[in-house]
């Protein structure tokens, strides 16, 4: 069965113009085209295409993905540079992540701060809380923040 960029764009939650410019960055070689030019993508292109998202939203530059694609058409014998690729790839999204849950944690904090600043009606009350009186899982951040406002010694 044959999809168009159109169903393709609905399938994957992906913007058509965005297809269409992943096609023009050449990350398509794929994809037949039918007499008229049109798109025709086939059953076995949705692999490529959840690979090319999945490539695409962990950063990855275009160039990058490009490369992917042309070491795959490559064969067998690139098998090695393709794995080496998606494991910094996975190290790259490893650290995103550790970024993104220290972010998660500080965010966490600030609702609860602004949880007990309303209820006392000031931000001093949990500003000038004694670090035992702040919940255990907001301690590490409480810490982080402090240390961060201390004079240089």
């Amino acid at each position: 069965m044959y999809y168009t960029i159109g169903e393709i764009s609905k399938m994957l939650d992906i913007p058509a113009s965005t297809l269409r410019y992943y096609d023009k960055e050449g990350l398509f070689p794929f994809v037949e085209r039918s007499s008229g030019g049109i798109r025709m993508f086939k059953n076995e292109d949705f692999e490529w295409l959840y690979i090319i998202e999945c490539l695409k939203k962990t950063g990855m530059p275009i160039k990058d993905i490009k490369t992917y694609i042309e070491l795959a058409a490559a064969g067998d014998g690139t098998i090695n540079e393709r794995h080496k690729l998606f494991c910094e790839r996975r190290e790259t999204v490893k650290k995103q992540i550790d970024q993104l849950n220290a972010t998660l944690e500080l965010l966490d904090y600030k609702c609860w701060f602004y949880e007990q600043a309303s209820a006392a009606g000031s931000t001093e009350a949990p500003r000038t809380m004694a670090i035992e009186e702040i919940p255990a899982a907001f301690r590490p951040v409480k810490e982080r923040l402090s240390a961060t406002h201390r004079p240089a010694e």
